[in-house]
């Protein structure tokens, strides 16, 4: 399951592995509220006074949606005070996300270890959306970016659950500084967390370039390679999240792992960063990796 495929073929095949992958693995299926939020996103003419009182009838959710607005990771001059206010700034496309990102962390239960994931996966989201800025060179839009590094690893709390001995293979995996990470995974388990992540972000209908980025943020190939078919945005979905984890454990020395040594070339190369501007970039992104949520 390390390899590539063609985009077609990706897409077949997580159909056909869609149905007993919810119900084997354990995958969350979508949520009856995005459900419910999506159907009117996708009308004609959506009605912002209905989506603010679907997204109204659940307190945590419209608070995290207002709070996502007033974020300074997107720079708005004028503060939401309502959903509907928050709707028109952020528009429906990353709203939908935006929601979505909140509503992923909720489905898995409370736990310490889940905790620190969630914490690593916002603040590697937030430097992801940051760095698009900063070095994307307009290739990816920084709500993109950020969407991603929230979604990426959504696999590993799938298997955490569905395995009670995937705690000690991430560790392997994470500390383990030749193989592939998702390698260690498949030498234990019957899939690994970027095809469990890709199919959940699949069945949540998260655009395909994220669904397939999350399927290969492994693949030094896919990073490196135009010719293979995943499309360039996906590419640098992968660089930038990489990078960005990069400049987060470097600053924190938390949650560590060894995938920089096995990517970050191809991640420099693509975003075209040169290996003496890093120390740079790291000073530039303290403060956004410092920030809280």
């Amino acid at each position: 399951m390390t390899g590539t495929a063609d985009g077609p073929q990706i897409k077949a095949s997580l159909d056909s592995l869609m149905e007993g992958s919810l119900r084997d693995i354990g995958i969350p299926p979508r949520p009856a509220i995005l459900e419910r939020i999506s159907s009117e996103m996708l009308r004609e003419e959506p009605d912002y006074k209905r989506l603010a009182t679907i997204i109204g009838a659940d307190v945590a959710l419209s608070a995290g949606l207002i709070k996502t607005a007033n974020s300074p990771f997107f720079g708005y001059r004028i503060r939401a005070r309502t959903i509907n206010e928050a709707l028109m700034l952020l528009g429906l496309d990353v709203a939908s996300r935006a929601l979505a990102g909140i509503i992923l962390r909720r489905v898995f239960p409370n736990s310490l270890h889940l905790e620190r994931f969630w914490d690593a996966s916002a603040r590697i989201a937030r430097v992801s959306g940051w760095l698009a800025r900063r070095v994307g060179n307009q290739k990816l839009r920084p709500d993109d970016a950020y969407t991603f590094g929230l979604f990426r690893d959504c696999g590993i709390p799938v298997l955490m659950m569905r395995f009670p001995e995937y705690k000690g293979i991430l560790a392997r995996a994470n500390s383990e500084e030749e193989l592939g990470f998702t390698a260690i995974e498949e030498a234990q388990l019957p899939t690994n967390h970027a095809i469990v992540g890709c199919m959940l972000a699949h069945s949540w209908w998260l655009p395909e370039e994220i669904y397939l980025a999350i399927r290969y943020h492994h693949d030094p190939k896919v990073i490196a390679t135009p010719s293979i078919t995943p499309p360039l945005t996906s590419r640098y979905r992968i660089a930038i999240s990489q990078f960005a984890e990069h400049l987060v454990q470097r600053h924190t020395g938390l949650s560590h792992t060894h995938e920089w040594p096995k990517l970050g070339e191809a991640c420099l190369k693509l975003l075209d960063i040169a290996e003496d501007d890093i120390e740079d970039i790291l000073a530039e992104a303290v403060p956004v990796i410092a920030a809280e949520e």
